[in-house]
């Protein structure tokens, strides 16, 4: 997938690529563009070394752990472009998808209250590409940060989608959550490939 926008002159000024390669890099630095977002997709074979053990969840129950879950994603994420202020109506549409399973929803709770959640999803084979287990969207409520529960969460997400069996686990993150990359490629995440984003400078309209 490729969109470019160009100027009356036919001079690029926005572009987007996925998956973004170095000729589309070259041909934004060319044109004075940067790089405004990146998200990148790593991949990681499973099942993780029995070393790693999985943190203690229950299934989402819908209609019961809604509320719960908005809490923590939009406290989690009150930073992200795309998964901060999720409602109801968009999580109830998420859940009317095909691919959603409850099961593969992971819940993590102290002392009753909700602390994290890790929502995994499986894209079924196609002929272009082999079963794939991704771990749809994780988080660890702001109070609970600092207790390694974004890593456990993680083992835990990728445990459930190994037991399926899925032998190839994948997840998207953006290139500047430095936390976050490193906490993945340190389970043994690698980059698999890349979505970008590229515009003119602030204020550059010239």
């Amino acid at each position: 997938m490729r969109n470019e926008l160009r100027d009356r002159t036919g001079r690029l000024v926005r572009l987007e690529s996925e998956p973004a390669t170095e000729a589309d890099a070259s041909e934004a630095i060319a044109a004075g563009l940067v790089l405004t977002r990146r998200i990148e997709q790593l991949r990681i074979s499973l099942p993780l070394p029995a070393s790693e053990t999985p943190l203690l969840t229950r299934a989402f129950l819908p209609g019961q752990d809604d509320e719960a879950f908005l809490r923590v994603n939009n406290r989690a994420f009150a930073w992200h472009p795309d998964q901060s202020g999720l409602t109801l109506a968009q999580l109830a549409d998420r859940i009317s998808e095909p691919w959603f399973d409850p099961q593969g929803f992971l819940l993590h709770e102290v002392n009753g209250e909700l602390a994290g959640f890790c929502w995994t999803k499986i894209h079924p084979a196609t002929d272009r590409e082999r079963e794939l287990g991704e771990i749809y969207v994780i988080a660890v409520d702001p109070d609970f940060h600092g207790s390694g529960l974004g890593r456990a969460l993680t083992v835990a997400g990728l445990a459930y989608l190994a037991a399926q069996p899925v032998t190839v686990g994948m997840l998207h993150v953006e290139h500047d959550n430095t936390a976050a990359v490193s906490l993945y490629r340190d389970l043994g995440f690698s980059h698999h490939d890349a979505h970008s984003w590229w515009a003119l400078p602030d204020g550059d309209a010239s």
